[in-house]
């Protein structure tokens, strides 16, 4: 028997839990870099123009659409469940590996939620001009300065956990060689 076949299955992650989670990741490569480029043009150079009124609006449209997708993820995985874990992971990763994931679920809804309540206080709840949110707060620019804050930090926290995510799964391609990464792209699986 060769150590292929002697091997566990590995169950992958079902194509809708993946389409859902590869529409996180590619709208969250957009909106890092959106981000922190609107913050450069609106707040270093004090730059208003049209140009950075689309990147706000683009962040905040973005911003409201990865929080949808996040409590439909949420949603499918509690009702679906997931895979069983890659069978070679030891028992200390499977407690890190879960630690990280309702870390990123609870950082993607809750920095969506904070900018939510900061463009209501700000007030800035207007998308390109052609429709608004409705106020989940009063107007106060003080407290929007603040809540601000609380997002950027959760946007860090975030950014620290996705590169966690990230490394894990590059270090269990490139050097375990199992098939943690397979289970998310399964044309990556090594043996099934």
């Amino acid at each position: 028997m060769n150590q292929t076949s002697a091997r566990a299955p590995v169950e992958i992650y079902t194509r809708t839990a993946r389409a859902l989670h590869w529409t996180t990741v590619a709208l969250l490569a957009v909106q890092f870099p959106v981000g922190l480029y609107m913050v450069y043009r609106g707040s270093s150079l004090n730059l208003w123009d049209t140009v950075t009124n689309v990147l706000y609006s683009g962040h905040k449209l973005a911003g409201m659409t990865i929080l949808i997708i996040v409590l439909w993820r949420l949603v499918y995985r509690t009702t679906r469940g997931v895979p069983a874990h890659e069978p070679t992971i030891e028992p200390w990763q499977r407690i890190v590996s879960r630690l990280n994931h309702w870390g990123l679920y609870a950082l993607l809804i809750a920095a969506p939620i904070a900018g939510y309540i900061g463009i209501s206080l700000f007030p800035a709840l207007d998308f390109f001009g052609l429709f608004s949110l409705p106020a989940v707060v009063a107007p106060d620019k003080e407290a929007a300065k603040t809540v601000f804050d609380v997002h950027r930090i959760l946007v860090l926290l975030l950014a620290l956990l996705i590169a966690m995510h990230v490394g894990a799964a590059l270090y269990h391609y490139l050097v375990r060689k199992d098939n943690v990464l397979g289970r998310m792209i399964p044309r990556l699986l090594r043996w099934r």
